[in-house]
Protein backbone atom coordinates (compact mmCIF):
# COMPACT_ATOMS: atom_id res chain seq x y z
CA UNK A 1 0.00 0.00 0.00
CA UNK A 2 1.28 3.76 -0.17
CA UNK A 3 2.07 5.04 3.21
CA UNK A 4 2.77 8.27 4.56
CA UNK A 5 5.24 8.94 7.80
CA UNK A 6 4.76 12.33 9.50
CA UNK A 7 6.78 13.26 12.58
CA UNK A 8 5.73 16.54 14.04
CA UNK A 9 8.16 18.60 16.26
CA UNK A 10 10.32 15.53 17.64
CA UNK A 11 13.15 16.34 20.14
CA UNK A 12 15.99 14.07 21.71
CA UNK A 13 18.81 13.78 23.59
CA UNK A 14 21.72 11.49 25.23
CA UNK A 15 22.07 12.40 29.06
CA UNK A 16 22.13 15.89 29.51
CA UNK A 17 22.82 16.86 25.64
CA UNK A 18 20.32 17.68 23.00
CA UNK A 19 20.68 16.12 19.50
CA UNK A 20 17.82 17.60 17.98
CA UNK A 21 14.44 19.59 19.06
CA UNK A 22 11.48 21.03 16.31
CA UNK A 23 12.22 18.33 13.70
CA UNK A 24 9.85 18.15 11.14
CA UNK A 25 9.36 15.22 8.20
CA UNK A 26 7.21 14.00 5.96
CA UNK A 27 8.26 10.60 4.60
CA UNK A 28 5.61 10.44 0.97
CA UNK A 29 5.56 7.46 -1.46
CA UNK A 30 8.68 7.61 -3.98
CA UNK A 31 10.78 9.99 -1.46
CA UNK A 32 14.35 8.94 -0.72
CA UNK A 33 15.65 10.81 1.92
CA UNK A 34 19.57 10.59 2.82
CA UNK A 35 20.30 11.29 6.75
CA UNK A 36 23.59 12.99 7.08
CA UNK A 37 25.72 14.29 9.60
CA UNK A 38 27.89 13.52 11.82
CA UNK A 39 28.57 10.81 14.28
CA UNK A 40 26.79 11.09 17.41
CA UNK A 41 23.89 14.09 15.59
CA UNK A 42 21.28 11.41 16.47
CA UNK A 43 20.69 9.41 13.12
CA UNK A 44 20.42 6.52 14.43
CA UNK A 45 18.39 7.81 17.13
CA UNK A 46 15.65 9.51 14.49
CA UNK A 47 15.35 6.44 12.85
CA UNK A 48 14.73 4.20 15.76
CA UNK A 49 12.24 6.78 16.97
CA UNK A 50 10.75 6.88 13.54
CA UNK A 51 9.87 3.34 13.38
CA UNK A 52 9.09 3.16 17.20
CA UNK A 53 11.66 1.67 18.72
CA UNK A 54 12.62 4.56 20.60
CA UNK A 55 9.77 6.63 22.67
CA UNK A 56 9.79 10.52 21.22
CA UNK A 57 10.80 12.67 24.23
CA UNK A 58 8.08 15.35 22.59
CA UNK A 59 6.53 15.24 19.20
CA UNK A 60 4.40 12.51 17.87
CA UNK A 61 4.94 9.99 14.75
CA UNK A 62 2.48 9.19 12.79
CA UNK A 63 1.23 6.84 9.79
CA UNK A 64 -1.03 6.96 6.82
CA UNK A 65 -2.65 4.56 6.74
CA UNK A 66 -2.28 3.29 10.83
CA UNK A 67 -2.09 0.52 9.49
CA UNK A 68 1.30 0.88 6.99
CA UNK A 69 4.14 -1.44 7.75
CA UNK A 70 7.57 0.17 8.79
CA UNK A 71 10.52 -1.71 8.15
CA UNK A 72 13.84 -0.58 10.39
CA UNK A 73 16.86 -2.23 8.95
CA UNK A 74 20.19 -1.90 11.01
CA UNK A 75 23.07 -2.66 9.94
CA UNK A 76 24.00 -5.80 12.20
CA UNK A 77 26.63 -6.72 13.05
CA UNK A 78 26.20 -8.99 15.81
CA UNK A 79 25.13 -12.60 14.28
CA UNK A 80 22.45 -14.43 16.71
CA UNK A 81 23.55 -17.75 18.38
CA UNK A 82 20.99 -20.63 16.99
CA UNK A 83 19.59 -18.59 14.28
CA UNK A 84 19.59 -20.40 11.02
CA UNK A 85 20.08 -17.78 7.66
CA UNK A 86 16.06 -18.72 7.31
CA UNK A 87 15.10 -17.66 10.50
CA UNK A 88 17.36 -14.13 10.11
CA UNK A 89 15.61 -14.01 6.77
CA UNK A 90 12.32 -14.27 8.55
CA UNK A 91 12.67 -12.00 11.04
CA UNK A 92 14.40 -9.28 9.10
CA UNK A 93 11.20 -8.59 6.52
CA UNK A 94 9.54 -8.73 9.54
CA UNK A 95 7.53 -12.16 8.68
CA UNK A 96 8.25 -14.13 11.85
CA UNK A 97 7.07 -11.64 13.87
CA UNK A 98 3.73 -11.21 12.29
CA UNK A 99 3.58 -15.40 11.72
CA UNK A 100 4.05 -15.39 15.46
CA UNK A 101 0.90 -12.42 16.36
CA UNK A 102 -0.85 -14.57 13.25
CA UNK A 103 -0.26 -18.10 15.40
CA UNK A 104 -1.89 -16.35 18.71
CA UNK A 105 -4.80 -14.43 17.20
CA UNK A 106 -5.58 -18.60 15.47
CA UNK A 107 -5.76 -19.91 19.26
CA UNK A 108 -7.68 -17.40 20.44
CA UNK A 109 -10.29 -18.08 17.56
CA UNK A 110 -10.17 -22.20 18.30
CA UNK A 111 -11.31 -20.42 22.15
CA UNK A 112 -14.06 -18.52 20.94
CA UNK A 113 -12.45 -15.69 22.79
CA UNK A 114 -14.36 -12.12 22.26
CA UNK A 115 -12.52 -10.46 19.39
CA UNK A 116 -10.54 -12.90 17.80
CA UNK A 117 -11.70 -12.89 14.42
CA UNK A 118 -11.05 -9.50 14.13
CA UNK A 119 -7.70 -9.79 15.28
CA UNK A 120 -7.02 -12.55 13.00
CA UNK A 121 -8.05 -10.70 10.11
CA UNK A 122 -5.44 -8.28 11.12
CA UNK A 123 -3.03 -10.22 11.43
CA UNK A 124 -3.51 -12.26 8.64
CA UNK A 125 -3.38 -9.09 6.32
CA UNK A 126 -0.59 -7.72 8.11
CA UNK A 127 1.46 -11.39 7.05
CA UNK A 128 0.14 -11.01 4.04
CA UNK A 129 1.47 -7.68 3.34
CA UNK A 130 5.11 -8.36 4.29
CA UNK A 131 5.03 -11.12 2.01
CA UNK A 132 5.03 -13.94 4.26
CA UNK A 133 2.96 -16.30 2.05
CA UNK A 134 5.68 -16.96 -0.64
CA UNK A 135 8.80 -15.88 1.48
CA UNK A 136 10.11 -19.66 1.61
CA UNK A 137 10.34 -19.47 -2.02
CA UNK A 138 11.52 -16.35 -3.13
CA UNK A 139 14.40 -16.82 -0.28
CA UNK A 140 15.21 -20.42 -2.10
CA UNK A 141 15.18 -18.58 -5.31
CA UNK A 142 17.42 -15.88 -4.20
CA UNK A 143 19.70 -18.49 -2.60
CA UNK A 144 20.02 -20.30 -5.71
CA UNK A 145 21.18 -16.90 -7.40
CA UNK A 146 22.61 -13.99 -5.78
CA UNK A 147 22.75 -15.14 -2.13
CA UNK A 148 24.85 -18.63 -2.84
CA UNK A 149 24.12 -19.47 0.88
CA UNK A 150 22.39 -22.89 2.16
CA UNK A 151 19.60 -20.75 4.00
CA UNK A 152 19.71 -23.62 7.13
CA UNK A 153 23.14 -22.56 8.17
CA UNK A 154 23.22 -21.22 11.08
CA UNK A 155 24.51 -17.27 10.79
CA UNK A 156 27.23 -17.89 13.39
CA UNK A 157 28.54 -20.18 10.55
CA UNK A 158 28.58 -17.83 7.96
CA UNK A 159 31.75 -15.80 7.12
CA UNK A 160 31.86 -11.65 7.35
CA UNK A 161 30.98 -11.74 3.34
CA UNK A 162 28.49 -14.55 3.96
CA UNK A 163 26.95 -12.21 6.51
CA UNK A 164 26.52 -9.01 4.33
CA UNK A 165 24.88 -11.05 1.35
CA UNK A 166 22.39 -12.68 4.03
CA UNK A 167 21.76 -8.63 5.07
CA UNK A 168 21.37 -8.00 1.68
CA UNK A 169 19.05 -10.60 0.78
CA UNK A 170 17.08 -10.01 3.55
CA UNK A 171 16.11 -6.15 2.44
CA UNK A 172 15.25 -7.76 -1.09
CA UNK A 173 12.72 -9.86 0.01
CA UNK A 174 11.03 -7.25 2.39
CA UNK A 175 7.55 -5.46 1.69
CA UNK A 176 7.85 -3.01 4.21
CA UNK A 177 5.38 0.48 3.16
CA UNK A 178 8.64 2.43 4.35
CA UNK A 179 12.01 1.61 4.91
CA UNK A 180 14.20 3.29 7.62
CA UNK A 181 17.79 1.88 6.55
CA UNK A 182 20.81 2.65 8.65
CA UNK A 183 24.14 2.17 7.16
CA UNK A 184 22.99 -0.71 4.28
CA UNK A 185 26.05 0.10 2.55
CA UNK A 186 28.51 -1.42 4.96
CA UNK A 187 30.65 -4.37 3.61
CA UNK A 188 28.39 -4.27 0.56
CA UNK A 189 30.88 -5.23 -2.57
CA UNK A 190 30.51 -3.55 -5.78
CA UNK A 191 27.78 -6.27 -7.03
CA UNK A 192 25.79 -5.99 -3.44
CA UNK A 193 25.73 -2.33 -4.13
CA UNK A 194 24.37 -2.07 -7.31
CA UNK A 195 21.57 -4.32 -5.91
CA UNK A 196 21.11 -2.00 -3.25
CA UNK A 197 21.11 0.95 -5.96
CA UNK A 198 18.51 -1.03 -8.06
CA UNK A 199 16.40 -2.15 -5.60
CA UNK A 200 16.01 1.88 -3.77
CA UNK A 201 15.68 3.09 -7.10
CA UNK A 202 12.69 0.65 -7.91
CA UNK A 203 10.52 1.30 -4.39
CA UNK A 204 6.99 2.87 -4.65
CA UNK A 205 7.67 3.35 -0.45
CA UNK A 206 9.30 6.14 1.29
CA UNK A 207 12.88 5.39 2.43
CA UNK A 208 15.12 6.99 5.12
CA UNK A 209 18.52 5.96 4.61
CA UNK A 210 21.93 6.65 6.75
CA UNK A 211 25.28 5.81 4.60
CA UNK A 212 28.64 6.68 4.11
CA UNK A 213 28.69 5.69 0.68
CA UNK A 214 28.93 9.10 -1.10
CA UNK A 215 28.44 7.75 -4.12
CA UNK A 216 25.39 5.50 -2.96
CA UNK A 217 23.85 8.75 -1.84
CA UNK A 218 25.13 10.44 -5.00
CA UNK A 219 23.07 7.93 -7.08
CA UNK A 220 19.56 7.23 -5.28
CA UNK A 221 18.54 10.14 -2.77
CA UNK A 222 16.46 12.54 -3.90
CA UNK A 223 16.03 14.25 -0.86
CA UNK A 224 18.75 15.24 2.04
CA UNK A 225 18.22 15.70 5.67
CA UNK A 226 20.88 17.61 7.58
CA UNK A 227 21.59 17.20 11.63
CA UNK A 228 23.61 19.77 12.02
CA UNK A 229 25.30 18.87 15.49
CA UNK A 230 27.25 22.08 15.41
CA UNK A 231 24.79 24.31 14.96
CA UNK A 232 21.91 22.54 16.53
CA UNK A 233 19.56 23.05 13.53
CA UNK A 234 17.96 20.66 11.07
CA UNK A 235 17.64 21.40 7.62
CA UNK A 236 15.96 19.36 4.99
CA UNK A 237 17.16 20.17 0.93
CA UNK A 238 15.68 19.10 -1.85
CA UNK A 239 17.32 17.53 -4.74
CA UNK A 240 20.02 14.63 -4.48
CA UNK A 241 23.13 14.59 -2.68
CA UNK A 242 25.47 16.72 -5.04
CA UNK A 243 22.75 19.26 -5.24
CA UNK A 244 22.88 18.91 -1.37
CA UNK A 245 26.26 20.19 -1.10
CA UNK A 246 26.58 23.05 -3.33
CA UNK A 247 23.40 24.19 -1.39
CA UNK A 248 24.21 23.45 1.81
CA UNK A 249 28.26 25.28 0.96
CA UNK A 250 26.12 28.32 -0.03
CA UNK A 251 24.06 27.92 2.81
CA UNK A 252 26.85 28.40 5.36
CA UNK A 253 29.13 30.95 3.27
CA UNK A 254 25.62 33.43 3.39
CA UNK A 255 25.18 32.58 7.15
CA UNK A 256 28.94 33.96 7.22
CA UNK A 257 28.42 36.99 5.28
CA UNK A 258 24.90 37.92 6.98
CA UNK A 259 26.84 37.47 10.59
CA UNK A 260 30.14 39.59 9.20
CA UNK A 261 27.81 42.30 7.82
CA UNK A 262 25.61 42.48 11.09
CA UNK A 263 28.67 42.46 13.22
CA UNK A 264 30.63 44.96 11.40
CA UNK A 265 27.32 47.33 11.65
CA UNK A 266 27.20 46.93 15.17
CA UNK A 267 30.71 47.54 15.43
CA UNK A 268 30.30 50.80 13.46
CA UNK A 269 27.39 52.39 15.07
CA UNK A 270 29.17 51.40 19.04
CA UNK A 271 31.90 53.10 17.71
CA UNK A 272 30.06 56.55 16.63
CA UNK A 273 27.84 56.47 20.21
CA UNK A 274 31.01 56.11 21.84
CA UNK A 275 32.75 58.85 19.74
CA UNK A 276 29.32 61.09 20.27
CA UNK A 277 29.47 60.58 24.30
CA UNK A 278 33.40 61.28 24.28
CA UNK A 279 32.41 64.47 22.26
CA UNK A 280 29.05 65.56 24.65
CA UNK A 281 31.18 64.70 27.57
CA UNK A 282 34.02 66.93 26.46
CA UNK A 283 31.84 69.67 25.66
CA UNK A 284 29.79 69.85 28.65
CA UNK A 285 33.72 70.29 30.88
CA UNK A 286 34.40 73.20 28.24
CA UNK A 287 31.75 74.99 29.00
CA UNK A 288 31.87 74.64 32.50
CA UNK A 289 35.86 75.56 32.41
CA UNK A 290 35.64 78.63 29.81
CA UNK A 291 31.96 80.34 30.66
CA UNK A 292 32.21 83.17 33.10
CA UNK A 293 29.63 82.94 35.93
CA UNK A 294 27.90 86.13 34.18
CA UNK A 295 27.93 84.30 30.18
CA UNK A 296 24.34 82.90 30.59
CA UNK A 297 24.06 83.00 26.76
CA UNK A 298 27.17 81.40 25.84
CA UNK A 299 26.88 78.71 28.90
CA UNK A 300 23.45 77.95 26.78
CA UNK A 301 24.79 78.06 23.88
CA UNK A 302 27.14 74.97 25.07
CA UNK A 303 24.51 73.70 26.92
CA UNK A 304 22.25 72.97 23.70
CA UNK A 305 25.48 71.65 21.68
CA UNK A 306 26.15 69.25 24.41
CA UNK A 307 22.35 68.25 24.68
CA UNK A 308 22.17 68.10 20.70
CA UNK A 309 25.44 65.43 21.38
CA UNK A 310 23.35 63.57 23.99
CA UNK A 311 20.15 63.08 22.01
CA UNK A 312 22.68 62.08 19.17
CA UNK A 313 24.21 59.31 20.96
CA UNK A 314 20.82 57.92 22.50
CA UNK A 315 19.12 58.03 18.80
CA UNK A 316 22.79 56.12 17.72
CA UNK A 317 22.02 53.48 21.04
CA UNK A 318 18.44 53.14 19.68
CA UNK A 319 19.67 52.09 16.10
CA UNK A 320 21.81 49.66 18.28
CA UNK A 321 18.49 48.28 19.82
CA UNK A 322 17.01 47.76 16.39
CA UNK A 323 18.88 45.93 15.00
CA UNK A 324 18.31 42.74 14.07
CA UNK A 325 20.18 40.06 15.46
CA UNK A 326 22.57 37.37 13.52
CA UNK A 327 23.97 35.12 15.71
CA UNK A 328 27.63 33.90 14.54
CA UNK A 329 27.81 30.63 13.00
CA UNK A 330 29.34 28.18 15.66
CA UNK A 331 33.43 27.45 14.77
CA UNK A 332 32.21 23.54 13.26
CA UNK A 333 34.45 20.91 14.85
CA UNK A 334 36.64 19.47 12.14
CA UNK A 335 38.67 16.35 12.56
CA UNK A 336 42.59 16.89 11.65
CA UNK A 337 43.62 13.42 11.25
CA UNK A 338 47.49 12.22 11.13
CA UNK A 339 48.83 8.62 11.13
CA UNK A 340 52.08 8.28 12.89
CA UNK A 341 54.78 6.54 11.38
CA UNK A 342 57.19 4.65 12.75
CA UNK A 343 60.76 4.19 11.35
CA UNK A 344 60.94 2.45 8.54
CA UNK A 345 61.10 -1.60 7.93
CA UNK A 346 63.28 -3.16 5.59
CA UNK A 347 63.13 -3.54 1.93
CA UNK A 348 60.50 -6.26 2.23
CA UNK A 349 57.46 -5.99 4.52
CA UNK A 350 55.24 -9.07 4.27
CA UNK A 351 55.63 -12.10 1.76
CA UNK A 352 53.81 -15.29 0.88
CA UNK A 353 54.96 -18.26 -0.48
CA UNK A 354 53.18 -21.05 -2.23
CA UNK A 355 50.08 -20.29 0.24
CA UNK A 356 47.23 -22.27 1.20
CA UNK A 357 45.32 -21.62 3.98
CA UNK A 358 41.70 -23.89 4.11
CA UNK A 359 38.87 -22.32 6.50
CA UNK A 360 36.07 -25.10 6.06
CA UNK A 361 35.01 -25.51 2.54
CA UNK A 362 36.77 -22.14 1.33
CA UNK A 363 40.64 -22.74 0.23
CA UNK A 364 42.49 -19.35 -0.29
CA UNK A 365 45.31 -20.26 -2.87
CA UNK A 366 47.85 -20.59 -3.91
CA UNK A 367 49.54 -17.45 -3.39
CA UNK A 368 52.55 -16.74 -3.90
CA UNK A 369 53.08 -12.50 -3.33
CA UNK A 370 55.68 -9.58 -1.93
CA UNK A 371 54.90 -6.44 -0.18
CA UNK A 372 57.85 -4.03 -0.53
CA UNK A 373 58.42 -1.22 1.08
CA UNK A 374 56.07 1.96 0.41
CA UNK A 375 53.65 -0.51 -1.48
CA UNK A 376 50.53 0.99 -1.60
CA UNK A 377 48.35 -2.10 -2.27
CA UNK A 378 44.45 -1.66 -3.46
CA UNK A 379 42.80 -5.18 -2.67
CA UNK A 380 39.40 -5.34 -3.86
CA UNK A 381 36.75 -8.55 -4.67
CA UNK A 382 33.38 -9.56 -4.21
CA UNK A 383 32.32 -10.78 -0.46
CA UNK A 384 33.59 -13.90 0.71
CA UNK A 385 36.41 -13.85 -1.91
CA UNK A 386 38.87 -13.96 0.91
CA UNK A 387 40.20 -10.77 1.11
CA UNK A 388 40.16 -10.37 5.01
CA UNK A 389 41.90 -14.12 5.02
CA UNK A 390 44.35 -12.84 2.59
CA UNK A 391 45.41 -10.14 4.94
CA UNK A 392 45.72 -12.38 7.89
CA UNK A 393 47.56 -14.76 6.05
CA UNK A 394 50.19 -12.05 5.39
CA UNK A 395 49.97 -10.40 8.49
CA UNK A 396 50.24 -13.80 10.35
CA UNK A 397 47.18 -14.30 12.18
CA UNK A 398 46.00 -17.27 9.97
CA UNK A 399 47.54 -20.73 9.65
CA UNK A 400 48.63 -21.95 6.48
CA UNK A 401 47.53 -25.35 5.79
CA UNK A 402 50.68 -25.37 3.63
CA UNK A 403 52.98 -22.71 2.19
CA UNK A 404 54.98 -20.13 4.16
CA UNK A 405 54.55 -16.57 5.70
CA UNK A 406 56.73 -14.11 7.08
CA UNK A 407 56.68 -10.22 7.79
CA UNK A 408 59.80 -8.48 7.27
CA UNK A 409 61.82 -6.97 10.27
CA UNK A 410 60.91 -3.49 12.09
CA UNK A 411 56.97 -4.38 10.56
CA UNK A 412 55.00 -2.13 13.09
CA UNK A 413 51.70 -3.48 12.15
CA UNK A 414 48.55 -0.84 12.09
CA UNK A 415 45.25 -1.94 11.89
CA UNK A 416 41.69 -0.32 12.26
CA UNK A 417 39.75 -3.41 12.63
CA UNK A 418 41.90 -4.86 14.61
CA UNK A 419 41.56 -1.55 16.72
CA UNK A 420 37.80 -1.58 16.58
CA UNK A 421 38.10 -4.04 19.23
CA UNK A 422 39.83 -3.04 21.69
CA UNK A 423 36.39 -0.49 22.37
CA UNK A 424 33.70 -3.16 23.15
CA UNK A 425 34.24 -3.53 26.65
CA UNK A 426 32.61 -2.22 29.60
CA UNK A 427 35.80 0.13 30.78
CA UNK A 428 35.71 3.69 30.28
CA UNK A 429 36.76 4.63 27.05
CA UNK A 430 40.14 6.65 28.21
CA UNK A 431 41.24 3.68 30.52
CA UNK A 432 40.69 1.45 27.01
CA UNK A 433 42.58 3.94 24.91
CA UNK A 434 44.78 4.25 28.00
CA UNK A 435 45.73 0.93 28.14
CA UNK A 436 46.70 0.26 24.20
CA UNK A 437 49.16 3.14 24.54
CA UNK A 438 50.57 2.88 28.12
CA UNK A 439 53.31 5.99 27.28
CA UNK A 440 50.24 8.56 27.30
CA UNK A 441 49.45 10.52 30.43
CA UNK A 442 45.40 10.39 31.23
CA UNK A 443 45.72 13.99 29.92
CA UNK A 444 47.38 13.16 26.40
CA UNK A 445 44.63 10.35 25.89
CA UNK A 446 42.15 13.07 26.96
CA UNK A 447 43.74 15.38 24.53
CA UNK A 448 43.84 12.78 21.83
CA UNK A 449 40.29 11.64 22.01
CA UNK A 450 39.19 15.57 21.88
CA UNK A 451 41.16 15.76 18.48
CA UNK A 452 39.06 13.35 16.96
CA UNK A 453 35.56 14.44 18.60
CA UNK A 454 35.39 12.18 21.54
CA UNK A 455 35.27 14.41 24.24
CA UNK A 456 34.34 14.57 28.23
CA UNK A 457 30.80 13.01 27.65
CA UNK A 458 32.74 10.09 25.92
CA UNK A 459 35.57 9.73 27.70
CA UNK A 460 34.36 8.01 30.67
CA UNK A 461 31.17 6.01 29.50
CA UNK A 462 31.61 2.63 28.49
CA UNK A 463 33.80 1.95 25.44
CA UNK A 464 30.72 -0.20 24.27
CA UNK A 465 28.25 2.29 24.68
CA UNK A 466 29.56 4.15 22.08
CA UNK A 467 28.43 4.44 18.82
CA UNK A 468 30.12 2.66 15.61
CA UNK A 469 31.35 5.39 14.18
CA UNK A 470 32.45 6.79 17.90
CA UNK A 471 34.70 3.65 18.31
CA UNK A 472 35.99 3.62 14.95
CA UNK A 473 37.16 7.53 15.86
CA UNK A 474 39.23 5.81 18.63
CA UNK A 475 40.49 3.23 16.58
CA UNK A 476 41.69 5.75 14.19
CA UNK A 477 42.93 7.91 16.76
CA UNK A 478 45.27 5.07 17.84
CA UNK A 479 47.08 5.33 15.05
CA UNK A 480 48.20 8.83 15.33
CA UNK A 481 48.82 7.74 18.84
CA UNK A 482 51.17 4.67 17.57
CA UNK A 483 53.73 4.93 15.18
CA UNK A 484 53.02 2.20 12.23
CA UNK A 485 54.72 1.60 8.77
CA UNK A 486 52.38 -1.25 7.60
CA UNK A 487 48.74 0.54 7.77
CA UNK A 488 46.29 -2.12 7.09
CA UNK A 489 42.60 -0.93 6.45
CA UNK A 490 39.83 -3.17 5.98
CA UNK A 491 36.16 -1.61 5.26
CA UNK A 492 37.79 1.66 7.25
CA UNK A 493 34.62 3.69 5.80
CA UNK A 494 32.07 1.61 7.49
CA UNK A 495 30.83 3.75 9.81
CA UNK A 496 32.51 7.20 9.92
CA UNK A 497 30.66 9.94 8.94
CA UNK A 498 31.35 11.51 5.54
CA UNK A 499 33.38 14.45 6.65
CA UNK A 500 35.65 11.70 8.94
CA UNK A 501 36.10 9.91 5.57
CA UNK A 502 37.57 12.98 3.98
CA UNK A 503 39.95 13.47 6.45
CA UNK A 504 40.80 9.99 6.53
CA UNK A 505 41.62 10.03 2.39
CA UNK A 506 43.52 13.46 3.28
CA UNK A 507 45.57 11.65 6.06
CA UNK A 508 46.34 8.71 3.48
CA UNK A 509 47.84 11.14 1.02
CA UNK A 510 50.77 12.05 3.70
CA UNK A 511 51.42 8.13 5.01
CA UNK A 512 54.88 7.82 3.68
CA UNK A 513 54.43 3.87 4.87
CA UNK A 514 53.72 0.99 3.51
CA UNK A 515 49.78 0.47 2.76
CA UNK A 516 47.11 -2.43 2.47
CA UNK A 517 43.80 -0.93 1.56
CA UNK A 518 40.35 -3.05 1.37
CA UNK A 519 37.48 -0.99 0.56
CA UNK A 520 34.57 -1.17 -1.80
CA UNK A 521 34.07 2.17 -1.04
CA UNK A 522 34.03 3.89 -5.19
CA UNK A 523 34.93 7.68 -3.87
CA UNK A 524 38.01 6.31 -1.55
CA UNK A 525 39.53 4.17 -4.20
CA UNK A 526 39.54 7.13 -6.29
CA UNK A 527 40.84 9.18 -3.71
CA UNK A 528 43.09 7.38 -2.53
CA UNK A 529 46.84 6.82 -4.88
CA UNK A 530 48.20 3.08 -4.60
CA UNK A 531 50.65 1.89 -6.72
CA UNK A 532 49.47 -1.96 -7.02
CA UNK A 533 46.11 -3.50 -7.25
CA UNK A 534 44.86 -7.06 -6.31
CA UNK A 535 42.00 -8.18 -7.03
CA UNK A 536 40.77 -11.55 -5.31
CA UNK A 537 38.22 -13.76 -6.70
CA UNK A 538 37.34 -17.54 -5.57
CA UNK A 539 40.25 -17.85 -3.84
CA UNK A 540 42.69 -16.57 -6.01
CA UNK A 541 44.89 -13.19 -6.14
CA UNK A 542 45.85 -11.68 -9.53
CA UNK A 543 47.87 -8.25 -10.08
Amino acid sequence: MSATLIARDLAAGHGDRALFTGLDLVVAPGDVIGLVGVNGAGKTTLLRTLAGILPAESGSVGLNPPTANVGYLPQERERRAGESVRDFLARRTGVAAAQAAMDAAAEELATGADGADDRYSVALERWLDLGGADLDDRAAALSAGDLRIDLDLPMTALSGGQAARAGMASLLLSRYDTYLLDEPTNDLDLDGLAHLEQFVAGLRAGVVVVSHDREFLTRTVNKVLELDLHQQQIRLYGGGYASYLEERERARSHAREQYEEFSDKKDDLLERARMQRGWMDKGVRNARRKAPDNDKIGKNLRGETSEKQAAKARQTEKMIERLEVVEEPRKEWELRMEIAAAPRAGAVVATLRDAHVRRGSFDLGPVTLQIDWADRVAITGANGAGKSTLLAALLGRLPLSSGSASLGSGVVVGEVDQARGLFLGDEPLARAFGDAVPTFSDADVRTLLAKFGLKSGHVTRPAQSLSPGERTRAALALLQARGVNLLVLDEPTNHLDLAAIEQLESALASYTGTLLLVTHDRRMLAAVSTNRHLEVADGKVTG
